[in-house]
């Protein structure tokens, strides 16, 4: 059957199980809105009003359901405007499938509207490599069934990651007769075990360990390993620390949970990271931010605490520091492997064990608990940050999603919040971009119609994605956003603050007539855009207007003044070299 281009890709995408697409349209990729058209029953085509913001979307639609969204971009500008929220979804390991539009082949190295020439011709895709784990640009119609296998396959197989199709502008409407390909491997399909060897060896090291932990992340919530690392943390009573992405996958109320390491961990983790014997670390990475920039007895001590390091993506292990064991492996097929290789033992242990090193723990826990407890009781104007965070928690359901935007609100939360499961909590993690928070939030409701959904974003972060307002009224997408008004850049402020004599130069927002802080009047703007809008300067009032704005079950704003002069209590380190590092507010580095 002779068929379009355009109608190619819109059923690989549906053979590949994609339903969505978040895109905005373009000359370059008018095309294949009509097959898009054709199909809308079976796929969902939403148009956001910045091409960022579709990416995030899609990226935040897969952390919740594991199922790939698609984006959609014009030719030249709309595809740059991508870059970031691809380079965000590759660092925490998002499948998102990228389409791309570009100049036609006919006038391929001619200079036409929006060719990027300087090195290749239609070179765009010399701009997406770094950020996909894969680009494709098929130069023909009858190309693009094997691309569209193998770019899915590229996405959803090992570590999962964004890739791109860049589709020449005239490939979208001619035609041919080119046969289907058999669709790629879905999401989950193909999970690689350890060598049962590797599997005994880590079970004699992690039952003989009198101090160990389980430091776990992104890799075991991608996996679907929940339900298994809880049982082994339960089986064998050993504590779980947790990266940002990988909190939930134990209840964090569970009294095995540690919570974050680093600098903006929690005491009682950085302190079992710094005495533990033995870490067993599974679909992890010892990024920087959670190993207090590698610094000796700061939160970890290898090599002297021996490390065994699972991960699916050969090339994080020995990243950072080289494992004592190392096993390549999906998290969920490993824990299962590893707990039949427990039960197998001729006396099972049980989780009575490791008695004295939780006592440890306990008493760490204890100690940070009356460090902080005084902040969390604490109503002032503006609001202290702990009352946000804990009435968040008081107000919102157990199986709410939580979006984080980068910025000194996500340290808080880092520090404080307690995930109750998998997939609730939506960090950018890797690299950090401002805008993922407010704008994947969107992409979360859409997967999870059911699910309170909200946005904890700085004032700075959602004033980069305002639009997002727009696209929640358009698609009737019921989400929340509160935002963090510190009226300045707090958390490069504070870095100014602590590191360049006391100073400040414009990382706080001021009005340039008076000098005073200075916002826009964020619950006015929302109105302006149709949202509900509220605005809270009491403590007091924060945990009535949230459950208000969840209430509504519509799109809601509350813009809440945080006290920016209050700082989470670093319990770790961060090195920006050749700075020196701040030592932790809070204990100190220990060294064997």
């Amino acid at each position: 059957m002779t068929r379009t281009g355009g109608e190619i890709i819109v059923e690989g995408l549906l053979r590949e199980g994609i339903d969505h697409v978040f895109g905005i349209c373009g000359h370059g990729n008018v095309g294949l809105l009509d097959p898009l058209y054709e199909r809308r029953d079976e796929i969902a085509f939403i148009s956001p009003r910045h091409e960022q913001t579709a990416v995030h979307m899609a990226d935040g639609f897969f952390r919740v359901s594991h199922r790939p969204a698609a984006t959609l971009t014009s030719t030249g500008p709309g595809s740059c405007n991508q870059v970031m929220g691809l380079a965000v979804a590759q660092t925490d390991s998002s499948a998102v499938f990228s389409i791309t539009a570009n100049v036609p082949t006919q006038q391929f190295n001619r200079g036409p509207f929006q060719e990027l020439n300087q090195h290749g011709q239609a070179d765009f895709d010399a701009v997406i490599k770094p950020v996909v784990k894969r680009s494709f640009q098929p130069s023909r119609v009858e190309m693009l069934p094997l691309a569209i296998r193998q770019a899915a396959q590229a996405m959803t197989t090992g570590r999962p990651g964004p890739v791109n199709l860049d589709v020449p502008y005239n490939l979208f409407v001619e035609e041919s007769d080119v046969a289907d390909e058999a669709p790629g491997a879905a999401f989950g399909a193909r999970r690689s075990g350890a060598d049962p060897a590797d599997v005994a060896a880590a079970a004699d090291r992690l039952l003989a360990a009198e101090r160990p932990v389980l430091f776990i992340g992104h890799g075991v919530a991608l996996s679907g390993a929940s339900e298994e690392l809880t049982a082994l943390a339960h089986r064998l009573g050993v504590p779980v620390i947790s990266s940002p992405n990988g909190m939930g996958c134990l209840d964090m109320e569970d009294p095995l949970s540690l919570g974050f390491i680093g600098r903006n961990g929690a005491y009682q983790a950085n302190q079992a990271g710094r005495h533990a014997d033995l870490v067993l670390a599974v679909g992890v990475r010892f990024d920087d931010r959670s190993a207090s920039s590698w610094k000796p007895g700061y939160s970890w001590n290898f090599p002297a605490t021996t490390l065994i390091h699972v991960d699916v993506d050969h090339a994080e292990m020995g990243r950072n520091y080289a494992p004592d064991l190392a096993i390549l492996a999906d998290a969920r097929t490993f824990l299962r492997q590893l707990l039949a290789g427990i039960e197998t033992r001729a006396v099972p242990p049980g989780p009575e064990r490791l008695t004295a090193w939780k006592a440890d723990i306990a008493g760490w826990r204890a100690e940070w608990e009356r460090f902080v407890a005084p902040g969390f009781a604490e109503h002032a104007s503006p609001i202290r940050p702990e009352r946000i965070v804990a009435d968040c928690q008081k107000v919102l359901p157990a199986d709410a999603i939580l979006s984080l935007d980068s910025g000194v609100h996500h340290n808080w939360y880092m520090q404080f919040w307690k995930a109750r499961g998998p997939r609730s909590m939506l960090n950018t993690w890797g690299y950090s971009g401002m805008g993922f928070g407010p704008s994947s939030i969107l992409g979360a409701k859409l997967a999870a119609p059911d699910r309170v959904c909200v946005s904890v974003c700085g004032d700075g972060g959602f004033t980069m994605v305002p639009h997002v307002l727009c696209t929640a009224v358009e698609y009737s997408i019921p989400v929340v956003w509160v935002v963090w008004n510190n009226f300045a850049w707090g958390a490069i402020r504070d870095l100014q603050y602590g590191y360049f004599g006391g100073r400040e130069y414009r990382t706080a927002f001021y009005n340039g007539d008076n000098n005073q802080p200075y916002n826009p009047d964020f619950a006015a703007w929302a109105k302006a855009a149709g949202v509900a809008g509220f605005t809270v300067t009491r403590s007091q009032d924060f945990a009535a207007t949230l459950e208000e704005a969840v209430r509504l079950n519509r799109p809601a704003l509350i813009d809440v003044h945080v006290d920016a002069d209050v700082r989470p209590p670093a319990t770790g380190t961060w090195e920006l070299p050749p700075l020196t590092p701040k030592e932790p507010a809070f204990g100190g580095p220990w060294r064997p």
